[in-house]
């Protein structure tokens, strides 16, 4: 899997964004940030940013929380194929430093692909067969 973040990498619509949002699959909350998880059907994982105004004043840190935030996940995404991840930034997130921030979400994608087997080993793995003894 390449570790490039190309736009087939990106959660570009509103209805791709709708679709995490409505029905996530998966949260990860930490400190000042909330990731909502969702099975995308495809080989690769989606990453989509919420980071307004309103949690992050200055255009600097949000630009600087963007560019962490995308790098930890080119470095992890292989452990997250197959999910849409929408990460949603709150009051605080940008008084982080940089190495607070990529210790927190490698925790962050840790944990999302941790609680992920689960779900989807329920929707795929058949019922035991039922013996007749």
């Amino acid at each position: 899997m390449s570790r490039s973040f190309g736009r087939d990498k990106r959660l570009l619509t509103s209805r791709h964004f709708s679709a995490v949002f409505d029905s996530p699959i998966g949260k990860a909350p930490g400190r000042s940030v909330l990731l909502l998880a969702r099975d995308n059907g495809l080989d690769h994982p989606r990453l989509g940013l919420v980071i307004g105004k309103k949690s992050v004043k200055l255009a600097v840190e949000r630009n600087r929380l963007k560019r962490i935030i995308r790098d930890s996940f080119r470095l992890h995404q292989q452990m997250l194929a197959g999910l849409d991840i929408v990460v949603v930034a709150r009051k605080g997130l940008g008084d982080l430093d940089n190495p607070e921030l990529h210790q927190q979400f490698v925790k962050l994608w840790k944990r999302l692909a941790r609680n992920r087997p689960r779900a989807e080993a329920a929707a795929e793995s058949p019922a035991p067969p039922v013996s007749d003894a």
